[in-house]
């Protein structure tokens, strides 16, 4: 019978490989090239190994259907058989990148009228509702409510739904998709304008509804009872249930119900935790979530709904009053001013714009974030909007409920990705040793206990608690503890955090990224200066702005006017560098009211002007007594038609203004120098241009230049609504430039020292221009005044020419020549930086990938850099093993604080959820405090790990050797040594704050390392050894015999102490009491102490243990109760810990013992560890980037370092030892490349094979 059913198992593991193996060559991937990509594979039920692991979990008392619902992927296989993705029932998905996490999702079926949510349907009336009424209609319906309609043919619709997104069965791709919103349709930003301006009609906006559901950011919150289940059924509980199982068999009832305590209590405070959670993102979603918005049916008929009813194609009405946007729409009439703090982290307001509907950019397919100055985002608040009469501000559905930019931050709270540390790893394959170490103890166990004839009842009972002893159940909240009070430690520090467990990976940060502006230096600018160009020349540099005899000129009305300020409840608000300029100016702004607007056909302008000066005619043939007061004249004012928000990517902004009394219209430019000089006519820009620019940014000035154009007379109001900014950013006159100081924080240059010092690299990138963010590099210290600094300028392939690089060595302000002496360009490691652009960065991504990881090895300044390659910079850098951190306040940095292992933004508001740190301090001082508080989180955890595992080994070596006398500590002695040692202690050793300041030396990062297995080792040795000797001397005494209730060893002792103790002793058929179980639970209980001393470590990561005042109070009361009761014993005590009665003499013997094992303990954790292992073996494994300490003999004591580091890393190996990070290994690389870094002014050509590269001169 039994070969019969391992027949049958043999063949149901057979089909499952079988399965398994022709599922991997269907594979299909959903979500291609997105983060959500993942391989799908289709399933159906098979009734037989349905039939098969029915029995089996009976059979195993439900732990089969425990281990299918842990790893989802075997529960398929197991229950189903592999079929087409057309004809599954369920589906079997993995997420492609590192973690390969597995899922499982049902398919569901669905009728409606037609496949995709964009199909043109001819529906006729009869046949939209069975009621007719036209209100709540579901075209979509399961297969049991088919009949429901039967005037119409539906097609059948598979879909499944994962993390809140749904993807529909697609025939012609033969593959699951998911509907986006409109921009699915690829339509073209004119079309928006012309397909899409009239809005939907009712009937087909319910059959879109079928597809992409309620408008709603539905977060559900899980009732107690699935939470609870969900929470009972982890692996950890499991364990303890099974533990408490057993000690139950056992008779151990106090030690279980204390577990059993300890477990509901830590239970509740999750289910606490997690529920509070959901309730707090709950509302946070929920507010503002549902409104009433006003929808347009056709031309001119509108109508109120609520916002959960808006699909993609809906046409809304944004209010006067502003309102909270409720899904992603796009502007397609009139302009809004929003507030996407939200989002974003930008507290400026940002002006929004109609979609163009005309030219080159009208033609261009309309994309969320190409075209995100003319969207507004779900969740953003609107504050007011400017509108023609009887064309209100309008805007088109884009996105709804969950895939709204919103929605896509909610998901990535409610699923977020685990986090990627090897201390979890590491931690998990430490687990599998210690369950290795109880597997050779339950065998130990089972050959003893039948070697001895012991009851098979006994035999399993206690074979299997030698398991339970192994693996200990406190380690999780024990682990966690010390992240927790980082956590609070960060808080007060004013650094808070949304992802505690992050906390751990600031430890091993070893790069940082900076933003420039508002983040290394300050965020407000002051205008330094103004230099005008005419006749191919610039003028002197000019102070103030607001003289009267600039009042008149073109430059100061382009610095009035260029901007995107707005009054927003009397204050004017908007960019700093727009408000800087334009109050340099001295002119103020003028906005229409509400009534002001409605009175005018066309749009009313925002109108600036000056304020109390005499304004110099322009007309030179006008009559000089008509220069008089302002007060005096027709106002002198110009109003702005047009706005073309500054865009990031484009790195310039444009306004279309008229004068009052003119009769054409100009266009104001103003951007960064090198764009705006390319969009001007070339006589116009001064020949001096280039030097002029670099003399500037090499100072670090932020340089800003303007333009202006005079427009054609016969563009209308209307017409200028329609032209594309291409057609007016264009044959623009040269006007100047305006220097603006952006001057360092106090704080910066400090933190970089701190960071280089603890061999932490630097990074900048910044949208500035490139010779200002070298300037700042240079002033910050970023790159040193002798280092060299190589610009990498590259540019793409242009008229039959291969892509170039050329590498321009920039000019080191600090290095002089001395008479006739030349200086030699020192290229050794560390002398030298690259510096790349945007442009070039995108050049060399696309053109030079061979180069891309040796160049961001050595890059520290990154200038002129887009959102999108900040992203991809951090991930490239990730790509060569960096732990990167990045540091940014703006809008900008969002995406790469979101990506870095470590983001950390210097912004208080909402959208800081988008980084895993928010900083209330605006400087990068928070840095250092929270790699400080990392390294000394990792350590504790470190720290915490050693003691749990060492716990486990000592009550492990304990009992494995009580078993060999038919022993084991008693119930009492489990619950003393689990709850008023360990917990205490665990708890208590975490609380050690951060060191003060950052050293050079890093923790290491797992588990398995040399330093941290040899401490461990070590630890381990010397508890078995003086256990075993414990446990052997006292067979050895003289006065030693099997213990009886009878036994009577104190009266041998000199001191009489406790005669009689065990006198009225009841039976122990356990055989607790005994002498070698006295002994090894003394012994044993010191070690639990003295490993405790051991591996709570200070510096050079945390402070000094004695500063640790919980633990150190823990560790003398638990050593002084122990001395106390092994030397003066108290009948009470002793009874309820089980132990006997041994002579003065042993106790003595004891104490020795115990002394020495804390000594030797301490010394080889000291000797081994921290001198021989970290000092002189594994100090060479710190980085090939920062500063190695110098192995020179100006000490006696370096002298000995340095010659005991040579030999034992010839002992070790380790000198030849491959670095295992490929930073180190790129380092060094180019260490023994003679030609890199490329030598000044060559030329580096990209090639057709992308190994080649030939540089020239």
């Amino acid at each position: 019978m039994q070969d019969f059913e391992m027949f049958i198992f043999i063949i149901f593991l057979c089909s499952c490989c079988t399965d398994r193996m022709r599922s991997r060559e269907e594979v299909r991937i959903i979500n291609r090239g997105l983060e959500e990509e993942m391989e799908v594979w289709g399933y159906r039920p098979c009734l037989w190994k349905m039939t098969l692991v029915g029995v089996g979990a009976v059979c195993s008392g439900g732990l089969l259907l425990l281990l299918l619902y842990w790893l989802p992927e075997w529960g398929v296989e197991c229950t189903c058989t592999h079929t087409s993705l057309r004809d599954a029932h369920t589906l079997l998905l993995r997420t492609t990148d590192e973690f390969k996490q597995w899922f499982r999702a049902r398919v569901h079926v669905m009728y409606a009228p037609g496949k995709k949510p964009f199909d043109d349907l001819d529906l006729e009336p009869k046949t939209q509702l069975l009621k007719g009424d036209g209100g709540d209609d579901v075209w979509a319906v399961h297969e049991e409510h088919l009949g429901k309609f039967p005037h119409k043919l539906h097609v059948q619709i598979h879909y499944f739904t994962h993390h809140n997104t749904r993807y529909y069965w697609n025939d012609v791709n033969q593959n699951f998709e998911f509907y986006q919103g409109l921009e699915d349709t690829k339509v073209s930003c004119a079309h928006v304008h012309t397909d899409n301006s009239s809005g939907l009609s009712k009937t087909l906006q319910d059959y879109r509804r079928l597809f992409f559901g309620e408008n709603e950011i539905a977060v559900k919150i899980p009732s107690l009872f699935k939470l609870l289940i969900k929470e009972v059924l982890n692996p950890f509980y499991i364990f303890q249930l099974f533990s408490v199982i057993l000690w139950s068999l056992e008779d151990y009832y106090y030690y279980a119900t204390a577990i059993v305590f300890m477990s509901v209590i830590s239970i509740a405070t999750s289910l606490y935790t997690i529920k509070k959670q959901y309730v707090m993102l709950h509302d946070m979603v929920a507010t503002h979530s549902v409104v009433r918005v006003s929808v347009c049916r056709g031309n001119k008929d509108i109508e109120q709904a609520m916002s959960t009813e808006l699909v993609p194609g809906d046409v809304i009405i944004i209010p006067t009053n502003g309102m909270i946007m409720p899904c992603d729409a796009v502007l397609f009439h009139g302009t809004c001013v929003v507030n996407e703090s939200m989002l974003t982290g930008e507290s400026v307001p940002v002006t929004k714009t109609s979609l163009p509907s005309s030219g080159d950019e009208a033609g261009r397919s309309y994309s969320m974030e190409e075209h995100k100055r003319h969207t507004l985002f779900c969740g953003t608040h609107v504050i007011q909007t400017r509108f023609y009469t009887g064309e209100l501000v309008k805007a088109v559905v884009v996105r709804t409920g969950f895939s709204t930019e919103k929605g896509q931050l909610v998901r990535s709270i409610l699923y977020p990705k685990p986090t990627d540390f090897k201390l979890y790893r590491d931690a998990y394959f430490f687990l599998l040793c210690l369950v290795g170490v109880a597997g050779i103890g339950f065998i130990y166990t089972i050959v003893l206990s039948i070697i001895n004839k012991v009851p098979a009842k006994t035999i399993i009972v206690e074979s299997l608690d030698i398991i339970t002893i192994t693996v200990p159940p406190a380690l999780p909240a024990a682990m966690t503890a010390g992240i927790v009070y980082a956590q609070r430690r960060l808080k007060r520090a004013g650094i808070f955090c949304i992802s505690p467990q992050r906390i751990n990976m600031c430890g091993q940060l070893n790069l940082v990224c900076f933003d420039k502006t508002g983040t290394l230096t300050e965020d407000g600018l002051d205008l330094w200066g103004i230099q005008r160009a005419g006749n191919d020349s610039f003028s002197p540099p000019e102070s103030e702005a607001s003289e009267e005899c600039l009042v008149n000129t073109m430059f100061v009305a382009c610095m009035a006017t260029c901007h995107s300020l707005t009054n927003i409840e009397g204050e004017l608000s908007g960019d700093p560098l727009d408000l800087k300029m334009f109050a340099a100016t001295g002119w103020i702004l003028e906005e229409p009211t509400e009534e002001e607007t409605a009175l005018h056909n066309p749009l009313m302008p925002t109108v600036v002007r000056p304020l109390k000066r005499f304004i110099p005619e322009a007309n030179q043939n006008n009559p000089p007594e008509q220069n008089m007061e302002l007060s005096e004249l027709s106002p002198y004012e110009i109003g702005i038609v047009r706005q073309f928000p500054f865009c990031s990517a484009l790195q310039r902004m444009s306004v279309v203004v008229r004068r009052l009394g003119e009769k054409h219209m100009d266009a104001f430019l103003k951007g960064a120098p090198e764009v705006v000089a390319s969009l001007c006519k070339p006589h116009t820009v001064p020949h001096s241009f280039t030097e002029t620019l670099e003399g500037y940014t090499r100072q670090g000035f932020r340089v800003i230049a303007l333009a202006h154009r005079q427009l054609e007379s016969k563009l209308s109001w209307h017409k200028v609504q329609s032209l594309s900014r291409d057609l007016i950013e264009t044959n623009m006159e040269f006007l100047g430039l305006i220097i603006m100081q952006n001057k360092m924080k106090q704080e910066t240059a400090g933190v970089l020292s701190d960071l280089r010092q603890a061999n932490i690299r630097t990074v900048m990138v910044t949208g500035d221009n490139m010779l200002t963010a070298i300037s700042v590099a240079r002033d910050c210290g970023m790159v040193r005044p002798h280092e060299k600094v190589i610009i990498a300028d590259a540019a793409p392939p242009k008229d039959f020419h291969p892509a170039s690089i050329t590498w321009c060595y920039a000019d080191n302000p600090t290095q002089t020549v001395k008479g006739n002496q030349t200086t030699e360009i020192n290229l050794e490691e560390g002398a030298y930086h690259f510096a790349v652009s945007g442009r070039a960065f995108a050049v060399i991504t696309e053109h030079f990938p061979q180069l891309v990881q040796k160049l961001v090895l050595r890059a520290t300044v990154f200038a002129r850099m887009a959102p999108d390659q900040k992203t991809q910079l951090v991930e490239i850098l990730q790509s060569i093993d960096y732990i990167v951190g990045m540091c940014g306040d703006g809008a900008n940095d969002c995406g790469a604080l979101k990506r870095a292992h470590s983001g950390i933004s210097l912004s208080e508001l909402e959208a800081s959820v988008a980084s895993p740190f928010t900083s209330s301090t605006s400087n990068i001082s928070c840095v250092p405090n929270l790699i400080r508080e990392g390294r000394a989180a990792l350590i504790t955890s470190f720290c915490v790990f050693k003691f749990m595992a060492l716990y486990s080994i000592i009550q492990y070596i304990s009992v494995t050797l009580l078993y060999w006398i038919l022993s084991n500590l008693g119930d009492f002695q489990f619950l003393f040594i689990d709850v008023v040692i360990i917990l205490i202690i665990a708890f208590t050793m975490s609380l050690n704050p951060a060191w003060k300041e950052l050293v050079w030396r890093r923790p290491p990062s797992s588990l398995i390392s040399g330093p941290l297995l040899c401490s461990v080792l070590a630890q381990i040795l010397t508890c078995l050894v003086f256990q075993v000797l414990a446990f052997l001397l006292v067979q050895k005494q003289s006065w030693y015999e099997k213990w009886t209730p009878e036994s009577d060893a104190c009266n041998i002792s000199t001191s009489g102490f406790s005669q009689g103790l065990n006198a009225t002793a009841h039976h122990d058929h356990k055989n607790i009491r005994n002498y070698e179980n006295t002994t090894l639970f003394y012994v044993s209980s010191f070690q639990y102490l003295a490993v405790a001393i051991v591996f709570s470590k200070g510096k050079p990561f945390r402070q000094p243990s004695y500063k640790n005042w919980p633990f150190l109070l823990s560790c003398i009361g638990l050593y002084f109760f122990l001395l106390f009761i092994m030397l003066y014993p108290i009948p009470a005590i002793d009874n309820f810990l089980e132990i006997v009665c041994v002579p003065h003499d042993w106790r003595v013997t004891l104490v020795v013992i115990v002394i020495v094992n804390a000594a030797v303990s301490l010394l080889l954790e000291i000797l081994l560890l921290d001198i021989i292992l970290w000092r002189l073996v594994f100090r060479g494994d710190q980085g090939a980037n920062g500063p190695r300490e110098p192995c020179s003999a100006d000490t006696s004591q370096v002298a000995n370092d340095c010659w005991g580091s040579a030999c034992l890393s010839r002992l070790f190996y380790w000198r030849n030892k491959t670095p295992k990070v490929l930073y180190k290994h790129l380092a060094l690389e180019l260490q023994e490349d003679p030609d890199w870094p490329p030598k000044p002014s060559t030329i580096t050509y990209a090639s057709n094979t992308p190994s080649c590269v030939t540089p020239r001169l």
